[in-house]
């Protein structure tokens, strides 16, 4: 993606289900899960770079032990801190006597993370400043084991007020307003409360002593039960992850299956992941081992290692989120490789179309590094456009023809190269504003003497949302090669309303798709537009927030794809460019039909798959035409 966007979130949970003695003796070391857990985190650190957090639940540890640790980072590299100050402890402990690692008992009473239990985040920060009190995973302590809650999520509420206001009326005072605090509280408040019910069932229907009634607690606890009535007002995308002080442990999912979350069981293990391969990886399965945690159910694993799949929302339409398809996701599962060489390919007549059907003066790129896939593609749809061409002049060769004809005809390939080279580097470097847009201008370099005058260049990206990078970098660096004309390809559609289930798109006029259709108004004096939907809008948030409709949508209604396109193109032409520029967009159709099973399309169509999205897109065009810089939700 050439314009860089903070998103998502990444989340592992891991239950060993076996004595930590099980691991030592089959894997070789009791510190298994540990190792397993940091794998884990590392194969999602393309999920989130802004910090995070690991912790984990020791079972079974006798009063005055320590059974629960937690480290939490927003350095440079923060899983690699995180893991290096658990081997600097380990280091010094062990240091001169070895054999301990072998000694499963003092490794579980001594060292931190000897766990098993794990729950682990990384954090791209979407609100709220970058510290270590917004890194997950969260604590909420207690001196009574199945009151201890951990937390940790990939998620955004769009109701956060109505939420605390929730916690308010039940007496609480909240210290701050923000989802990730709130939802803990109200997932805790609830916990209490079955803590409570299970305390009195056991002294008054089986008359057991207040020792015996905490172990009753710790064996009988319904997270069901208490995530039912904790997440019955949220209203946001959310895979969320928990872990209770005696060891049960959860991941809950929205019920429309927003954000994404895989499992695997075995005798072993049971774990949870934001990402199919990363558990394919570290525990060497296969695709077919790995399923979806269903919209709406929750994977509980129980202090005793039991394993089971929960409902408790009812499941809505699966509206899973379709940039995880097109962007989030690493392209290394099967099934997202597929739909992504399939976005591209459905672009395929449509360039070739603006190309004027000369494969022989366009050169196919890409823009480094997630458009990769979508630039094979397209190349695919190329080459079988190619072909049906070479079928036809080979036919018209009749039966009198020379060798080398059919050569000439049978070797014509697609231009293919890697024309932009992304300095990351670079990227980070620029800080003064003086010099900042000439730096900016060369954050990509470009393969030099491939393109000629009469060439034309096209360039793959996977989406375009403000089209900064294009305008102050890329498009510049394309027409220094000297071609005719430059076409970029967006492999998603045009994105034209706000995110509010993770990523970081909250504001209206950010996008270059809305700066277009605005500036389309302007220029044809249609002014009434503008007004009309702000009025519109504001009659919209004065309704319940279930009741309300998109009035931004009314924005785009003037005009066609092309159109905007077109006028999006004009726009991010910088001054000086000799190439004819076109932009060319997935379609919504295309789309879905690519990514069949994630037809979450929000942020293209304005179709919220809650209610709150609804509100947030009224509010948003309400704060861009007020001229407010504030976040929507």
């Amino acid at each position: 993606m050439s314009d860089a966007i903070h998103h998502e979130c990444g989340i592992a949970l891991l239950r060993l289900r076996k004595p930590l003695g099980h691991y030592l003796e089959k894997h070789g070391t009791a510190l298994y899960g540990l190792n397993k857990m940091v794998l884990m985190m590392e194969k999602q650190h393309n999920r989130g770079q802004d910090g995070a957090g690991l912790a984990g639940v020791k079972l079974d540890m006798a009063p005055g032990q320590r059974y629960i640790s937690r480290y939490r980072s927003v350095e440079a590299k923060p899983m690699q801190d995180i893991y290096q100050r658990i081997q600097t402890r380990i280091k010094t402990l062990v240091d001169g006597k070895p054999d301990r690692l072998k000694d499963v008992q003092w490794v579980k009473e001594n060292l931190a993370f000897a766990c098993e239990v794990y729950l682990g985040h990384l954090r791209y920060g979407t609100y709220g400043g970058n510290s270590i009190e917004a890194c997950h995973p969260f604590l909420r302590q207690s001196n009574w084991m199945s009151r201890n809650l951990i937390v940790a999520g990939n998620f955004n509420m769009t109701n956060v007020k109505e939420l605390v206001d929730e916690l308010v009326t039940l007496g609480q005072h909240p210290k701050e307003r923000a989802d990730t605090v709130t939802v803990m509280e109200k997932i805790g408040h609830f916990l209490d409360k079955e803590n409570e019910r299970l305390h009195k069932e056991a002294k008054e229907v089986y008359g057991l002593s207040k020792l015996e009634r905490s172990v009753y607690q710790m064996n009988n606890l319904q997270l069901p039960r208490v995530l039912r009535k904790a997440a019955a007002p949220w209203d946001g995308g959310y895979a969320m992850g928990g872990m209770v002080g005696q060891g049960d442990a959860f991941l809950l999912r929205d019920p429309n299956g927003i954000r994404p979350a895989y499992y695997y069981v075995d005798d072993e293990v049971a774990v949870v992941a934001s990402e199919r391969p990363v558990i394919q990886t570290a525990f060497g399965v296969a695709f077919e081992d790995v399923h979806e945690v269903p919209p709406g159910h929750m994977i509980w694993i129980r202090r005793n290692g039991d394993v089971s799949i929960e409902k408790v929302l009812e499941p809505k339409e699966r509206l899973a989120c379709s940039f995880e398809r097109i962007y989030f996701s690493r392209g290394n599962d099967g099934a997202i490789y597929q739909e992504r060489l399939e976005l591209g390919r459905r672009l395929a007549n449509r360039v070739l179309d603006a190309a004027d059907r000369n494969f022989d003066d366009t050169v196919f790129s890409f823009i480094p590094n997630t458009a990769e896939i979508s630039f094979y593609g397209l190349l695919k749809g190329v080459e079988d456009s190619l072909n049906e061409k070479k079928i036809q002049q080979v036919a018209a060769l009749g039966s009198d023809y020379k060798a080398e004809d059919l050569k000439h005809i049978l070797t014509r390939r697609p231009r293919l190269e890697k024309i932009a080279w992304k300095d990351v580097k670079l990227r980070t470097f620029i800080t003064e504003d003086a010099g900042r847009e000439d730096m900016v201008s060369h954050v990509y370099d470009s393969t030099y003497h491939v393109v000629e005058p009469k060439d034309t260049v096209v360039a793959v990206d996977d989406s375009i949302v403000r089209g900064t990078t294009l305008k102050q970098s890329i498009l510049k660096m394309l027409d220094r090669l000297g071609p005719k004309r430059i076409i970029i390809v967006s492999s998603a559609p045009q994105i034209r309303y706000p995110d509010c289930y993770g990523i970081d798109m909250a504001k209206m006029g950010d996008f270059a798709a809305f700066r277009a259709a605005v500036s389309l108004i302007e220029e044809r004096g249609m002014w009434h537009v503008l007004t009309d939907a702000l009025a519109a809008a504001k009659a919209e948030l004065e309704k319940p927030m279930e009741a309300q409709k998109n009035a931004a949508k009314a924005v785009y209604e003037p005009f066609s794809a092309e159109e905007i396109s077109d006028r999006i193109a004009q726009m991010l032409t910088p001054a000086g460019v000799k190439a004819e520029v076109k932009v060319i967009y997935q379609t919504i159709e295309d789309l879905h039909a690519s990514c069949p099973e994630n037809l979450g399309d929000w942020y293209f169509t304005g179709n919220y798959p809650t209610p709150g999205g609804t509100r947030v897109a009224n509010r948003a065009f309400v704060n861009y035409m007020e001229g407010s810089g504030e976040r929507a939700y």
